[in-house]
């Protein structure tokens, strides 16, 4: 079992900018603030809370806490998930509570400068685009950037109250 704790302390100087984990979903990269993830862990099974929502695939002990795990996959309806080496759960810290989120891998750690961050494109009510910061621009890459916080707090996830 592999893990890693990262170290989101450093300061940085010069102008503002924003780091983001990057992670795939399917064919998609998206980005979140670094400053939200509190360790990235491999992948195991989780124990099935009954009438829970398909995306919530359970529940982990994480060091005496326990900690429900969302399918991003599942909650995006990317179709259906798959569970390899690669596969990762972002553990994450928000809100002072503790949420893991299964994703298919992870890349790397982006620092986008304000600039590389545009508005997300409006959908109409095709798409929510609620949780969404924008879209994260480097060369040919493309992160889209989610609002986490806001997006584990939502009322259909019902995983953290609102503040």
């Amino acid at each position: 079992m592999q893990q890693t704790v990262l170290n989101p302390n450093k300061q940085e100087s010069a102008a503002p900018c924003n780091e983001y984990l990057a992670f795939k979903l399917g064919q998609e990269e998206y980005g979140i603030d670094i400053l939200k993830v509190q360790e990235i862990r491999g992948y195991e099974s989780v124990t099935r809370i009954a009438n829970a929502p398909e995306f919530i695939k359970g529940v982990i002990n994480l060091r005496g806490i326990i900690v429900p795990i969302v399918d991003m996959r599942i909650k995006f309806d990317l179709g259906e998930p798959t569970y390899d080496q690669f596969t990762v759960v972002i553990i994450l810290s928000i809100a002072n509570r503790v949420v893991g989120m299964v994703v298919d891998s992870v890349s790397d750690v982006t620092t986008l400068e304000q600039e590389q961050i545009k508005p997300a494109p409006e959908m109409g009510t095709a798409l929510n685009t609620d949780c969404l910061i924008g879209l994260g621009t480097l060369g040919e890459r493309m992160l889209i950037l989610l609002d986490i916080e806001r997006l584990m707090s939502s009322d259909e996830m019902g995983l953290l109250l609102q503040a």
